[in-house]
């Protein structure tokens, strides 16, 4: 058995015989949590910079894939409690179910926040900027803080995918932690 920190090298058989592969990093274990379009993330916004049709109103049922990291496991032998991300689903929910997400640098930002604040017609929750990719990035800024209040000092959030439908998504990667686990 070798020690899990020491770098690994072998050589292969077959076609590519003696080639020599290393895999200097230690090893680590992921897990992943999605909420699929059923889950009902209906949620509205609007590209306002775009030149095409995406600078209306549009929405989608949100997906989201969240990728776990840890090199140690905890007691259960787990990288997360997916029991207990709840807070993270609430989260989800508050922020993307039956909302209207407005870009702080929209300008018309007066006019849909209006829609909640004085019409009462749409549930507006104001964002930094829309679209997928910066989504993507505002849910793993969240959920990576949440892991470290939820004592989760030992994960690192590897990525969030967040998908307006099968056909489109982004992902927003974080800077990879030097250290991963205990």
């Amino acid at each position: 058995m070798t020690d899990p920190q020491t770098p690994l090298s072998f050589d292969t058989s077959g076609p590519r015989r003696g080639m020599t592969y290393r895999i200097d990093a230690p090893a680590a274990y992921q897990s992943t949590k999605s909420y699929g379009h059923e889950m009902g993330f209906s949620c509205c916004f609007r590209q306002w910079r775009a030149d095409s049709h995406c600078r209306l109103l549009h929405g989608y049922a949100l997906a989201f894939k969240f990728i776990f990291e840890s090199k140690t496991l905890d007691v259960r032998n787990w990288v997360v409690d997916f029991g207990g991300l709840k807070p993270l689903k609430a989260m989800l929910q508050d922020t993307f179910d039956h909302t209207l997400l407005v870009a702080e640098d929209d300008p018309k930002k007066q006019v849909l926040l209006d829609l909640d604040r004085v019409h009462g017609i749409a549930r507006v929750v104001e964002v930094s900027a829309s679209g997928c990719e910066r989504t993507a990035e505002l849910v793993y800024q969240v959920t990576e803080q949440w892991l470290k209040d939820a004592g989760y000092g030992h994960v690192h959030l590897v990525s969030v995918e967040v998908a307006e439908h099968g056909a489109n998504s982004a992902v927003y990667v974080g800077e990879r932690a030097t250290q991963v686990g205990g």
